[in-house]
């Protein structure tokens, strides 16, 4: 079972708005010894949506999806993760309560007479509309719900909602999944050396150490610093001590110029 992220939303793939939430949920994961296995980004398209929805369910990951769950006719997870499922839309209690309650205290706060049956306010109940068996993720910025399906968690784009929904679904649905695994990672800056030459290096060190991978990541260097390739190992932390250090001397017989990092 992978870990996914699914993010929506047109603002994204035009460059109007610059995505925040790989970065924040790759360091939520990673401070409970979780790691992102992948993620996919897309626009505001109910069959797009629908299909990448379908293939993530059958895939059995645990996926958090990030947007389109609003009330405004770009708002499409929704209704695409109930047609994915092959479920009806439905209206949720407890979500439509919620709402009522944020309505009444915004209300409140304003000092005005609130209907709850205007138009507006029955719109707003779309929010709390989802597949079939959805059950709800509290929001505690204001209260309304995001939801979940099966290991699908729907959270709303917005960041100062999405986070702590997201940290609420980890620490209460996977805590026992936390620091399961431990990693460690070691590696080294290699100077002016080809890729190709150091690849047999990388593919016997993952064939001799089957717990690790070896990583490799090239740069072509600018005005401060010198072309290098940043070479490393990470996985379970026996082997990658081994690998790491079968690494080194093999770098060594080389004879090529590295710097530990």
């Amino acid at each position: 079972m992978a870990i996914g992220l699914i993010i929506i939303g047109d603002e994204i793939l035009s460059g109007k708005r610059v995505d925040q939430h790989f970065p924040k949920v790759v360091q939520l994961l990673a401070a409970r010894g979780l790691q992102l296995g992948w993620a996919e980004y897309l626009g505001d398209d109910p069959a797009r949506i629908t299909a990448a929805l379908k293939r993530s369910f059958a895939s059995g990951d645990i996926v958090f999806s990030c947007g389109g769950i609003g009330a405004t006719p770009d708002d499409h997870t929704r209704q695409a993760a109930a047609d994915a499922l092959g479920l009806p839309l439905v209206l949720h209690e407890q979500g439509k309560q919620n709402i009522q309650q944020r309505i009444l205290q915004m209300g409140r706060e304003a000092g005005q007479a609130v209907d709850l049956d205007s138009a507006e306010n029955l719109h707003r109940l779309k929010m709390a509309e989802f597949a079939e068996g959805a059950a709800l993720i509290p929001n505690p910025y204001n209260n309304v719900a995001g939801f979940a399906l099966g290991t699908h968690y729907f959270v709303p784009g917005f960041p100062v909602m999405a986070w702590p929904m997201i940290e609420w679904v980890l620490d209460t649905h996977y805590a026992d999944l936390f620091n399961r695994e431990p990693r460690a990672e070691h590696g080294v800056l290699v100077y002016e050396a080809a890729e190709s030459a150091l690849t047999p290096l990388m593919v016997a060190l993952e064939a001799q150490y089957p717990r690790i991978k070896v990583f490799s990541l090239p740069s072509v260097g600018d005005a401060n610093t010198r072309r290098h390739i940043e070479l490393g190992v990470k996985g379970e932390p026996g082997q990658a001590a081994e690998a790491y250090a079968q690494m080194c001397a093999e770098l060594d017989s080389l004879k090529v110029e590295y710097a530990r990092l």
